[in-house]
């Protein structure tokens, strides 16, 4: 499609996001149902993992293309809630939280076993509310609590380097805000007659402005993916595929805590709930 609309590649860009919360919905399933199974077998474990982590990547290899000519969409995306929106970093989540979300499960189920181990009778509900929390289904064998050492020290260190990959692209996107107050932009806006008036040098550094965030937006998407993808690595099977289903448990209910807040801000206005924005 030749000179696509701003309105045609909204709609696919948006088309594609229903497609990746569908898919996100579909593998919470899959993983759920994978740990629940008595017998745990590794190998299906890590094909489910790697698949996965392809289907991020596959994503991510979407956005990019959509995001060419109209990367300012994905910054601040009509499909998301407010609350989404208020969250992202460089069009998505911050590649560090995916680590974060180790430490956050490693601390719940930690404790969880204490409580096991101090207060046994109470077991079933403590153990309700870690299935709840994390989609586990029980509190016996594998979990984060057991991570040695060694995998903590690699997962500190990726920490670390994660956060570093991300102050780099933190900083070119400061930059390239900072250029839009700088020529030709300012001085057109300063200058024209009407508000809004663009000529095509100014609509050339609008576009060039789309194309760099377009680029930055590819970077951040490699960094979240390389990170997931080092951090199942780090992970047992069990512990790789704990952890996806938390990550998209969070991120589904991110999306309806959102959709929920907002509906509670129009009742209070005395408004009627607008139409799903995603899905």
């Amino acid at each position: 499609m030749e000179n696509p609309s701003s309105s045609n590649i909204e709609k696919l860009q948006q088309d594609c996001y229903n497609e990746w919360m569908c898919l996100q919905a579909k593998r919470m399933t899959d993983l759920k149902r994978a740990l629940t199974n008595g017998e745990k077998n590794e190998g299906e474990l890590r094909e489910l993992i790697r698949t996965v982590i392809e289907d991020f990547e596959d994503y991510a290899g979407k956005r990019s293309e959509h995001s060419r000519r109209f990367s300012s969409n994905y910054f601040a995306p009509t499909w998301n809630t407010c609350l989404e929106n208020a969250l992202l970093w460089m069009g998505g989540c911050r590649p560090s939280s995916f680590i974060r979300l180790v430490y956050a499960m490693c601390g719940s189920q930690t404790e969880l076993r204490l409580a096991n181990f101090l207060h046994n009778d109470n077991i079933i509900g403590l153990s309700m509310a870690l299935d709840e929390t994390h989609g586990r289904i029980d509190v016996g064998g594998e979990s984060m609590s057991d991570l040695t050492a060694e995998q903590l020290f690699k997962i500190n260190e990726l920490h670390m380097k994660t956060v570093q990959e991300e102050n780099k692209l933190t900083k070119q996107s400061a930059t390239l805000q900072e250029d839009t107050a700088d020529m030709p932009i300012a001085v057109a806006a300063f200058y024209k007659e009407r508000i809004g008036e663009a000529d095509v040098e100014v609509e050339r550094a609008l576009d060039k402005y789309e194309e760099e965030m377009a680029r930055i937006l590819a970077e951040a998407d490699k960094l979240r993916l390389t990170t997931l993808t080092k951090i199942v690595e780090i992970l047992t099977a069990v512990q790789a595929a704990d952890f996806l289903l938390a990550g998209k448990k969070l991120h589904l209910s991110m999306h309806e805590w959102g959709r929920l807040r907002e509906r509670r801000r129009l009742e209070a206005c005395g408004g009627e709930p607008g139409g799903d924005s995603g899905e």
